[in-house]
């Protein structure tokens, strides 16, 4: 069941939802608007191969915005630590950015149980959009749970603090070595 916008403010003054910072204006009926991080990565590969690490480059947004670009991959991460051991998050993007034509969390939107962290967020464009710090971005829902709750996640990007690269490749590697 998905918490309501007022509930979700009782969660966080409770310290069973983590947002930090955390401000009333940005609750919504049924979740919280994310903000934009000050650091991106821009991958730079022509072809990104899941086997390596990508190639990037490291921006930090200043008032000026930076303009991202069609084509390009980009790796943002949520202004504000968000997360919960009670509740699971969902990250999805906003209508009103969606609208200028960005997508956001296309494919990883769902959160673990313990993952609290700053979310990395991938970013695509269909045509240049500016984008600045601390802009409302995104927003995060907060679903109950059912069943026992055996563990809490403690992943590779469970720490993360800026947007970081895949490490998909680290598995394949695990994959290929073999087993004696």
């Amino acid at each position: 069941m998905i918490l309501t916008g007022s509930e979700i403010t009782k969660q966080v003054r409770s310290g069973a939802i983590t947002i930090a910072p955390f401000s009333e204006e940005l609750v919504n009926p049924n979740s919280y608007n994310y903000r934009l991080g000050s650091h991106l990565l821009e991958i730079t590969d022509d072809v990104i191969d899941p086997k390596a690490v990508p190639n990037y480059k490291s921006i930090t947004l200043t008032d000026e915005g930076y303009l991202l670009t069609p084509g390009t991959l980009y790796l943002a991460s949520t202004l504000e630590k968000i997360g919960s051991n009670q509740f699971v998050t969902s990250l999805i993007g906003r209508s009103s950015v969606g609208r200028l034509g960005l997508f956001l969390q296309i494919t990883a939107d769902l959160g673990h149980l313990g993952a609290i962290h700053h979310w990395t967020l991938e970013l695509k464009v269909v045509q240049p959009l500016r984008v600045y710090p601390k802009m409302k971005i995104g927003q995060v829902s907060f679903w109950s749970t059912t069943g026992s709750k055996r563990m809490l996640y403690a992943g590779k990007y469970h720490a993360h603090d800026k947007p970081h690269h895949s490490k998909l490749y680290e598995e394949l590697l695990e994959e290929s070595e073999p087993t004696i």
